[in-house]
């Protein structure tokens, strides 16, 4: 990757108000006034007059006008309407961009004036902290302020010398000549020769030295922690001290520490993080000009001096050595702020720059959590939602905002009816909420688009998933996180070949990247994490793993141990589960000493979702509530080990490492059933997976059926629960593509099976039992001629093709007598989710279109759909169908909440073909002797 320059962000318009104190300071007055508008007036159809919302108007007083401003529905509305009326009045220009250099010029050299003038020291402005502590300076340097202070602390310094010379955005050095003439130029203000000084011509008036004095900050001495970033990607980052007395300006403390002869030699970078932070890059670049009257044609310096680390963290262009710290003179204070910055607290900003870097500091679970791979509902999320992970991604990178555009689909025949551009909102991008646009009826589906662009708005990379949601938020959180997950994968796995940059046709991310711009806007970015996950970097680990699948495993050195009683409430697919951990840093062979990288006391997740890397979701699985466990993996990656070290990260080093593992200490404090289970249990006794149930042992009783597949049996809920009823079951076997859920299955079978029975058991007639890894889309011989199969709520997590699929070859070649299948009825969702509410927050957006009912399903039809779907399976098929359910009243509005398809053989079994076609491997086998 090269080293370039950082490109600038443009900056936004000053508003009226802002424009009017730049002309007129304090002497601009707004005076705002309450009116009262009668509610007839809105509504002339009301018979008794009501008194409507409060309005405001507000007058500016100038030296020489007045004016009033429109009425507005708030104060800051009307009072930027007045100032918009004034600036139209008296003619003024409206943005820097419209003056010319020479005004440009001028109004720097006022500005300037102004910032050393009498008037200006006594106010709250954070520069005048600046100003202070070098009056109280001792000897030649008293009352002298760095020209570069001008440039980094005053908004309007900044502003008019990027209007001069855009290029300042990028590279603060240019700016240095600018202040430094306009300061030659304006009269009142003196340069020291030979230095990048600047102070008043005359002194300070003792009136305003005797307010300042008044308002002194405290004689405390401080102790600040710092770091020191060298030029050189070679040498670590280290952590430094500085020590300032109450006596000393503290960029002179920072000159000392760059080995350069005084704070005049000192730049400041753009502040780092929020608005609010003081958080900078202090740093001195080679060939830095030492006249006063230097032009940018002086301004040379070779472009290997430049900081790359430095630059990435400022989206500035940095030369050599800097100092990364955070200190400042805030508004209205007169004592310097300051806060430690530690080596964590830099691997901390260097996580938090990854795609999945905020998710994981929002949780602050660095280690533990991940970036799930699907959105889940917005009680389930935690953390920030994917379209403000991916906004503060591109902020981050100095990029603009992405561009979203939704595309609303008609169920009917999916053509696109809508397109729109979907604008921020208040609420983190819930835009549905806020719109009108998000809110469809009727079958309508939505798709989201989104583009990422360059400041030159070139295009980066695109994403134009095909998958359809029912919520236009949800379309716009999913596509975000498809985004997300791919440059995931692309910066833990940074030698990624370009050709495997766009997915086939069939990858469901959907992601399309241009190369050169994409490598051109992530340059730096680049080598800094090229360098930070290399394995020979700074010597920190004497081993990191390769990084596949976007670094979300680690091998697993030895197996969970598992401690305590089982009490029977385990977590399944789709459980909320709470736990508390601890992470630490140990060597192998002496599991007791240990260094903590990272501890939480409750940390709530669901399973199945991607929350947690996948060692601790594994172990948890494996765990009923109120047990505890701990497993031994190797050490994550060198970024997260060391942003989690916090202070300890100065005491890592590649021979504190050696040998060292990471030892993961759990407790499974409890587990609440999935969201669906939750909200059918809220309203039906018995719970509707147990009426399913009920309605499947009355098919099998009623048909004397000796033999049954469950298709897509999962942790063998229903094979479980069958063994409960008396049957005429012989065999029963289970087929699904999860052989996690497939080994629970086996384990709580095997548990009941192997029992010893009595003749009136329920298991007494079962004689064999087996379960196979397969997908139920493809046909497997061991599983033709059944007498009943079993599909219960299992269609809805599949795509509604591959639902599709399953139905076809369920009933060409599986062939069974029976075929019971199961789904969710869509319209029943506003009564379950009315039900679990239990919160004024999901109150208000009861309006809403309902979410789906777990945030797997792909799909969940209404009575028209699910009846289409089945009958046409039947006609086509030669079998009968019927249609019933389970939960509510099939004649009463909406229908049951589980509606349910009875498919019945209506011909002889046909001959099989294919006698060869076994595709399934048996997982677990039980036959009775």
């Amino acid at each position: 990757m090269g080293t370039e320059s950082v490109v600038p962000k443009k900056a936004p318009l000053p508003t009226p108000k802002a424009i009017i104190h730049q002309k007129f300071g304090t002497k601009a007055v707004y005076k705002t006034e309450e009116v009262k508008e009668s509610a007839q007036n809105v509504c002339p159809g009301l018979a008794i007059p009501q008194q409507g919302p409060s309005l405001f108007r507000c007058t500016l007083e100038l030296p020489d006008v007045a004016v009033t401003s429109e009425v507005c529905k708030r104060k800051k509305d009307a009072e930027q309407s007045a100032a918009q009326i004034a600036i139209d009045k008296l003619g003024i220009k409206t943005g820097t961009n419209e003056l010319t250099v020479k005004e440009l010029c001028d109004e720097l050299v006022t500005r300037v004036s102004y910032v050393f003038s009498d008037e200006f020291l006594p106010s709250p402005h954070p520069l005048t902290g600046h100003l202070r502590a070098a009056l109280m300076r001792r000897g030649h340097l008293k009352g002298l302020v760095p020209a570069s202070i001008l440039a980094a602390c005053d908004q309007k310094v900044n502003n008019l010398c990027k209007s001069i010379n855009r290029k300042v955005e990028t590279d603060h050095l240019l700016s240095i000549p600018l202040i430094m003439k306009a300061a030659t130029l304006s009269g009142s203000v003196a340069t020291d020769e030979g230095k990048l000084w600047i102070r008043k011509q005359n002194q300070y008036s003792p009136e305003t030295i005797e307010a300042v004095n008044n308002g002194n900050p405290s004689t405390e001495n401080i102790c600040v922690q710092a770091i020191r970033i060298p030029c050189s990607l070679e040498k670590p980052v280290q952590p430094l001290s500085l020590n300032i007395s109450s006596k000393e300006y503290y960029v002179d403390v920072i000159a000392e520490k760059l080995g350069v002869a005084d704070a005049s030699h000192v730049l400041l970078s753009r502040t780092i993080g929020k608005s609010s932070s003081e958080m900078r890059v202090y740093f001195s670049p080679l060939g830095l000009p030492l006249e006063s009257d230097s032009t940018l044609e002086d301004l040379s310096y070779e472009t290997e001096t430049l900081n790359l680390r430095a630059s990435y963290f400022s989206g500035q262009n940095i030369h050599g050595e800097a100092i990364l710290a955070t200190f400042g003179y805030t508004w209205k204070c007169t004592d310097l702020f300051h806060e430690d910055v530690t080596l964590g607290t830099y691997y901390r900003m260097l996580v938090g720059r990854l795609p999945d870097g905020g998710y994981k500091l929002s949780r602050d679970a660095v280690i533990a959590a991940d970036l799930p791979t699907a959105f889940t509902t917005r009680t389930n999320w935690r953390g920030s939602y994917p379209r403000d992970l991916l906004s503060t991604f591109c902020r981050l990178h100095w990029l603009p905002e992405p561009e979203f555009s939704t595309t609303c689909v008609n169920d009917a025949n999916q053509s696109p009816t809508k397109k729109q551009k979907i604008e921020d909102t208040a609420n983190g991008g819930d835009v549905e909420a806020n719109s009108k646009e998000g809110i469809m009826g009727g079958g309508a589906t939505f798709k989201c688009g989104v583009k990422i662009v360059s400041t030159s708005h070139d295009v980066i990379m695109e994403c134009l998933p095909g998958d359809c949601y029912k919520r236009q938020g949800d379309a716009v959180q999913s596509t975000s996180l498809k985004v997300l997950l791919w440059l995931n994968k692309y910066f833990k796995q940074l030698d990624l070949p370009i050709e495997k940059w766009s997915p086939s046709e069939n990858n469901a991310l959907g992601v399309r990247v241009y190369p050169k711009n994409f490598l051109k806007a992530f340059a730096i970015c680049a080598s800094i994490h090229t360098r930070v996950l290399s394995k020979d970097s700074v010597g920190l680990l004497n081993r990191v793993e390769e990084l596949v699948e976007m670094n979300r495993h680690y091998n697993i050195v030895s197996p969970p141990k598992i401690e305590g009683l089982d009490s029977g409430v385990s977590p399944s697919n789709g459980s909320l589960v709470c736990i508390s951990y601890d992470i630490s840093l140990v060597r192998e062979g002496e599991e007791d000493v240990k260094e903590t990288l990272e501890t939480c006391e409750e940390f709530e997740f669901e399973i199945g979702s991607g929350f947690v890397v996948p060692q601790i979701e594994t172990c948890v699985t494996q765990m009923s509530a109120g047990q505890s466990a701990f497993f031994i993996t190797e050490l994550p990656h060198q970024l997260l080990v060391l942003s989690s070290a916090g202070g300890c990260a100065k005491s890592i080093s590649s021979s504190s490492l050696k040998n060292c593992v990471s030892k993961y200490s759990i407790n499974l404090l409890r587990v609440q059933e999935p969201l669906e289970d939750r909200m059918e249990q809220a309203l039906f006794s018995p719970p509707l997976s147990k009426q399913r149930v009920e309605y499947a042992v009355k098919h099998i009783n009623e048909s004397c059926a000796a033999t049954l597949v469950d298709f897509g049996c999962g942790s063998g809920a229903l094979l479980d629960s069958l063994l409960d009823y008396p049957i005429t079951l012989e065999k029963i076997v289970g087929v699904d593509i999860s052989r996690k859920s497939l080994t629970r299955a086996a384990k709580v079978l095997h548990s009941k099976l192997s029992s010893v029975h009595g003749k009136d058991s329920p298991l007494s007639s079962i004689k064999s039992a087996l379960l196979y890894d397969g997908s139920i889309t493809t046909f497997d011989t061991r599983l033709y001629g059944f007498d009943i199969g079993t599909c219960l709520e299992v269609i809805e997590h599949m795509q509604e093709d591959e639902a599709c699929a399953f139905g076809n070859i369920a009933l060409s070649t599986f062939c069974p007598k029976i075929l019971i299948v199961s789904t969710p009825n869509y319209e029943y969702n506003p009564i379950l989710q009315k039900n679990s509410r239990d919160d004024e927050a999901d109150e208000k957006n009861s309006s809403l279109p309902c979410k789906f009912r777990n945030h797997d399903h792909k799909f969940e039809w209404t009575r028209v759909q699910f009846n289409s779907w089945a009958s046409d399976l039947a006609s086509r098929h030669n079998y009968s169908v019927e249609f019933s359910g389970v939960g509510g009243i099939g004649d009463v509005e909406p229908g049951f909440a589980s509606q349910i398809a009875v498919f019945r053989r209506k011909s002889q079994l046909p001959n099989l073909e294919d006698l060869a076609a076994q595709h399934y491997e048996v997982l677990y086998e039980w036959s009775k002797n």
